[in-house]
């Protein structure tokens, strides 16, 4: 649009529609009054008569654009209605930093709902969601720039939400999947993966927290010793950031590209097994905001056990549930739980089985009691008569009265009897 110094006669109002489904709900803030006019001709809208809305919008902007380079003696709302109008200089970081003092200075805002025509007092507006109408799953987008009068106005705000996934390592392939087997007690490690879109100019800061619920067989005392976060620049690629080897243990030294940022997470872990993994600022943690725009993602793998009140078989099995928190909008507040919402939740499974032997006789086939047998798992380990793994060579387990032995709660594999 242009701003022109004479006087266009129009209507004092314009008709706005904020479109789209990033939020139900808006907030309209009212930096300049002025008449406004479409010229036709140059396809474009023409602001005159520009004067400042209130002092509270005057004081709070003039502060905010004298920091981004506006001459310190400009303070007419001609001259900065000007200089906001070059080509370059309002860039989105400056938008939302406009924005994010214009909020907090507590300027009177015009509600807008989602999808609805509302006439505006005619003037240059900015927009921003209702941190309260962002549920779950969707995200604030950054404040928009609006010229109202004239012509009807439609703006249509985009934002694009992070994604949560939820991996377990099975130590036969050394691989990361949605299921596994593994013998309780025996170190169970799980990934959770999180994708922040490209795009996000507008924070000046942005933290994620994983909340992860693990069902009652899974143990969580190992949770927080050995929680590792890692993160890596760019929303595409994999999650591969430690190596994982066919013991069943995954690495802790990271991978090309990715850096270990678990000195600046907060792991708290709840007696019920729910635990939580705050991040850092993830826009600092990968060297600044040039490097944030490309998205990122963040890993963070921990050991859990399956423990001695485990399910065993396939039909429960023992699930992992994870969902993640993001800020609301780039206004919100993130120094509480308050100024984020969260992702749809995402969740893998572990398994255990159970083995019956029966000794029998070679001669009459009758179950044999009191035999000592060797059980030898794909590790090497031999089964002990309290039920436990032993590296004891002279370990061994002995039949009962019925000939039977019973391994209860072991990984899917090959098991070597003697």
């Amino acid at each position: 649009f242009a701003i022109a110094p004479g006087t266009v006669h129009a209507a004092d109002t314009g008709a706005i529609t904020v479109d789209g489904t990033v939020a139900t709900r808006y907030d309209a803030y009212r930096l300049f009054s002025a008449t406004v006019a479409d010229d036709d001709d140059a396809g474009q809208k023409i602001a005159t008569d520009v004067t400042w809305a209130n002092d509270t919008v005057r004081q709070t902007a003039l502060s905010v654009l004298h920091d981004a380079g506006l001459d310190s003696s400009t303070s007419t709302a001609q001259e900065a209605a000007e200089w906001m109008n070059a080509d370059g200089l309002m860039t989105t970081t400056l938008t939302a930093k406009l924005a994010r003092a214009i909020v907090k200075a507590g300027a009177v805002s015009v509600a807008l709902n989602a999808g609805t025509t509302a006439e505006l007092p005619c003037g240059y507006w900015l927009i921003v969601a209702d941190d309260e109408a962002i549920s779950q799953n969707e995200a604030g987008t950054a404040p928009i720039m609006a010229l109202v009068g004239g012509a009807a106005v439609t703006v249509k705000p985009k934002a694009a939400t992070p994604k949560v996934q939820k991996h377990v390592l099975e130590d036969s392939t050394a691989a990361w999947g949605k299921a596994a087997d593994a013998t309780v007690g025996d170190d169970l490690y799980w990934r959770l993966s999180a994708t922040v879109p490209a795009g996000l100019t507008a924070y000046d800061t942005y933290a994620v927290q994983f909340v992860d619920t693990m069902s009652a067989g899974l143990d969580p005392s190992k949770v927080a010793a050995s929680m590792r976060v890692y993160v890596a620049a760019g929303a595409d690629g994999g999650f591969d950031a430690v190596q994982a080897g066919k013991d069943g243990r995954a690495g802790t030294e990271p991978a090309k590209g990715w850096t270990d940022i678990t000195a600046q997470c907060a792991t708290k872990v709840a007696a019920d097994g729910t635990f939580t993994v705050r991040t850092g600022d993830l826009i600092a943690a990968l060297g600044g905001a040039d490097a944030f725009t490309a998205g990122a993602r963040v890993v963070a793998v921990y050991n859990a056990p399956l423990g001695a009140n485990c399910n065993r078989g396939a039909t429960k099995g023992n699930p992992n549930e994870v969902y993640l928190r993001y800020p609301r909008s780039p206004l919100a507040d993130q120094s509480g739980d308050a100024g984020f919402t969260h992702t749809p939740s995402d969740d893998a499974t572990a398994y255990t089985w159970g083995l019956s032997l029966i000794k029998r006789s070679s001669s009459d086939d009758k179950p044999l009691a009191s035999a000592k047998l060797r059980i030898i798992d794909d590790r090497g380990r031999i089964l002990t008569t309290d039920g436990s793994w032993s590296t004891d060579a002279d370990a061994y387990v002995i039949t009962g009265a019925d000939g039977h032995v019973e391994l209860s709660g072991v990984d899917a594999g090959v098991y070597t009897v003697e």
